[in-house]
């Protein structure tokens, strides 16, 4: 049944047919070859129970109230203020680049929406300024993975559904700390690029009002994600609440404080929400069915008898699946990614005496560091739609983009502490 399901996965996978439909397909003819299974009812069975879960109700609501940010001239705001704090220095846009997508990240909670909406705009305005449309287009991905790492995170609600021993509200606490240093090391690649190729500030293209009033102007957006982490800290409201929460006041912040989110704009906005959602959870559902079918063949079992065989330590354990991730990642998604991943590492993980929280992260910015690798690098299909730049420019230029990344991933893996800090701060402890 296991083998069924593996040679049937990897040959769809290598025909092009989207890896839902992949896993969906896989499952039926492993069940329906198996000996003694009579009915297929169990395919549909495991569909729908993958989906009966409270908490991916955040999924909908979040990806709503980022919509909603959006047309309430979310992008513009953020994209001046942090064009003028530090817009001026040497690559300053590139730098604003940064910060602005790292500000929407903790809104959004999708590196695809990130790259799709205000990276189109920052990839623009850098094209204006001077800047290689291909390194612009290359910072704008390598960046947008901070989008399913800083809190909300989508990713992060699909893992503490498939990995019990995490909560979501820990996940995102966990996040906060690797999101930064992951922006920070794509700052210093900037720095370095801006100096080599003489790529300097753009002024003229800056709004010219007043830092403070700029400021107070970003308010409003820079707090929807204190208002999400503070209101599930302080329990007013649960994380799945705190979504419902978040799009009431996207809701009133684009239409009465900005003023610019229309009525005639919300048929439009919902319908992107919904065919986001529904392909984020046809990815769950069809991933549920896959992950059935491991569990029936034993396959987590039996991978974690193997490698608890090896007797491991724990620091060659986390390098072991640390070089198969990456590998996982060049050709699968993040979320199917972590679907059918966890439910097999996180037994090992957790016989290592690992922390969940830490091994969580790793595991995620590993998946999440596959959207800007080939063949599949999903992010760099997205941005070179929005940016008209090739695949093969951007990948020339996102290598240095990449090494940086590999290095905060190694910092992340040896330094438990910066994933686990301000959980336990806070007294989350998973």
């Amino acid at each position: 049944m296991t083998a069924i399901l593996g040679l049937s996965f990897v040959g769809l996978m290598a025909i092009g047919l989207p890896i839902a439909f992949a896993m969906l397909i896989a499952g039926l003819v492993a069940v329906w070859l198996k000996p003694g299974m009579t009915s297929l009812v169990v395919v549909a069975q495991n569909l729908f129970s993958g989906l009966d879960s409270f908490p991916l109700l955040a999924i909908p609501f979040f990806i709503l109230a980022a919509e909603l940010m959006s047309g309430g001239a979310l992008t513009d705001v953020l994209l001046q203020f942090a064009a003028r704090l530090v817009g001026q220095r040497r690559g300053g846009l590139g730098h604003a680049n940064i910060l602005t997508l790292t500000f929407f990240s903790g809104i959004s909670g999708s590196a695809l929406a990130d790259a799709a909406g205000p990276g189109s705009m920052l990839i623009k305005m850098m094209r204006k300024a001077g800047y290689s449309d291909a390194y612009a287009a290359a910072l704008t991905a390598s960046t947008a993975i901070v989008g399913p790492i800083i809190p909300p995170s989508i990713i992060m609600i699909v893992y503490a559904l498939t990995d019990n021993s995490v909560t979501i509200t820990g996940l995102f606490l966990a996040g906060v700390v690797p999101g930064v240093l992951i922006a920070l090391s794509l700052a210093l690649v900037n720095h370095w690029v801006s100096i080599k190729r003489n790529y300097r500030s753009a002024p003229e293209l800056l709004d010219p009002s007043p830092m403070l009033r700029l400021f107070v102007k970003a308010i409003p957006a820079l707090m929807l994600p204190v208002i999400i982490l503070g209101g599930i800290h302080f329990g007013v409201f649960t994380p799945t609440e705190a979504s419902a929460a978040a799009v009431l006041y996207a809701l009133i912040v684009g239409r009465f404080v900005y003023g610019t989110l229309r009525l005639s704009m919300l048929p439009a906005i919902l319908f992107r929400t919904a065919l986001m959602t529904a392909s984020i959870l046809f990815i769950v559902a069809t991933s549920a069915v896959f992950a059935w079918v491991l569990t029936v063949g034993q396959v987590p079992q039996a991978v974690a008898s193997w490698i608890a065989g090896m007797q491991l330590t724990p620091v060659v354990l986390l390098l072991a699946i640390n070089l198969l991730l990456l590998v996982v990642g060049i050709f699968i998604e993040p979320l199917p990614g972590v679907m059918i991943m966890v439910p097999i590492l996180a037994p090992l993980a957790d016989a290592a005496g690992l922390n969940p929280l830490h091994f969580a992260i790793v595991v995620i910015v590993n998946l999440t560091l596959g959207m800007i690798t080939p063949p599949v690098g999903g992010l760099l299909f997205v941005t070179s739609i929005v940016s008209g730049v090739s695949m093969a420019r951007m990948v020339r230029e996102a290598r240095p983009m990449l090494v940086a990344l590999l290095v905060v991933l190694g910092l992340l893996t040896f330094i438990p502490a910066l994933s686990t800090w301000l959980p336990g701060l806070l007294g989350y402890r998973n």
